[in-house]
């Protein structure tokens, strides 16, 4: 039977390469996107297999239960939720004023922690025995994010809520995992890879590169494989050894 995937944040970068290992894998996938609908249907007509659809909504206003809705009536029903979406910009506290600092903190918290947090409410709702929801967290909620510490602490929540409902789903029969991605190269880094600081970053792992989005789009497949049920709870590292713990 066909499996039904919704996919936040999916119209490039690490979620477009998630939607695209999905369904390779013969998910049909709802590709979400907040604002730019063109290339959401770009993604779309680039997945492999058919009855791929787009789904719009602001996850930073509200909009979750509006976009697991629109999911399951375009899919006609859900297996599985990737909370890809999130946000990250520099706010370091030496530097940041307060009202700047304040606003830093509600939006990181809304968009990468409370959004998945209601769209993991909703979703589950739908969700039979087999059913998976996979959070894309961060290295950075365990070595710390000194520019962007917000960041690190939205993400930190993700990884402790993503094993606290691996508990709770579990005697439904839905898995809960996460991935804790390092550095990947996507288009809103590139320049950065470009810059002088290109090499530092490179540096921190041992095999002198970052991740590509499909590296940990593979993670991610496994996880929503009907073989992961077993790692539920887990969060899985994917950052090239870059940061141990």
């Amino acid at each position: 039977m066909t499996r039904l995937a919704l996919v936040t944040g999916a119209s490039r970068g690490i979620g477009a390469a998630i939607a695209h290992a999905l369904a390779q894998d013969g998910h049909r996938i709802a590709v979400h996107y907040r604002s730019d609908a063109a290339r959401a249907r770009q993604v779309v007509d680039a997945l492999p297999g058919d009855g791929h659809v787009t789904v719009q909504g602001d996850l930073g206003a509200g909009q979750a239960e509006q976009v697991v809705t629109e999911t399951v009536e375009q899919l006609g029903g859900l297996d599985v939720l990737v909370n890809n979406a999130g946000t990250y910009f520099h706010h370091p506290i030496a530097t940041t004023g307060f009202a700047e600092w304040r606003e830093a903190w509600r939006r990181t918290v809304e968009l990468n922690l409370l959004g998945p947090a209601e769209l993991t409410w909703h979703a589950a709702g739908h969700m039979t025995e087999g059913g998976r929801i996979i959070n894309v967290g961060s290295r950075g909620a365990y070595r710390g994010e000194p520019d962007a510490p917000a960041y690190g602490a939205a993400k930190a929540g993700l990884h402790s809520m993503t094993q606290s409902l691996a508990q709770s789903l579990a005697p439904r029969g839905i898995a809960v995992a996460g991935v804790a991605p390092g550095f990947v190269r996507t288009e809103m880094v590139a320049e950065l890879l470009d810059s002088a600081e290109g090499e530092a970053i490179r540096a921190q792992s041992p095999f002198g590169r970052v991740a590509e989005p499909e590296e940990v789009a593979a993670a991610v497949a496994f996880l929503a494989s009907p073989a992961a049920t077993w790692a539920s709870g887990a969060i899985m590292d994917v950052n090239g050894a870059s940061h141990l713990r």
